[in-house]
């Protein structure tokens, strides 16, 4: 059954090109370590929330876009086992400042629920 990491990241603006950077690079990584596809998102229509939101959920800044993103895995073992791998692979240390601030993006691993069309 297909697994999924997802990822909701502030990005600085200004700092779009240098994230399609480092996640054109890292992609690569992830699938050689068993993911199947590795999706980048940027935000375009983040509609503010009433009680929460997108921005909210990582107290995105006016100068910065919520970039939602995915990895898909063909199961939580295989990612769970790729992770690791990743996590250890020479090519995953920053090779320089990272282009949003790991520290208010948040991530979690779902399990398919529903899967129409």
């Amino acid at each position: 059954m297909t697994y999924i990491d997802g990822f909701v990241i502030p990005v600085p603006t200004d700092r779009k090109d240098a994230y399609r950077e480092l996640a054109a690079r890292v992609a690569p990584v992830f699938m050689e370590h068993g993911a199947t596809r590795v999706v980048e998102y940027w935000g375009t229509d983040i509609p503010d929330g009433k009680v929460t939101d997108f921005r909210r959920a990582v107290l995105a800044e006016a100068a910065e876009t919520v970039v939602f993103s995915w990895i898909v895995w063909p199961s939580k073992e295989a990612r769970d086992a790729g992770n690791a791998k990743v996590m250890a692979d020479p090519r995953m240390k920053p090779d320089g400042e990272m282009p949003f601030d790991g520290k208010r993006m948040i991530f979690g691993g779902f399990e398919l629920l529903l899967d129409h069309g």
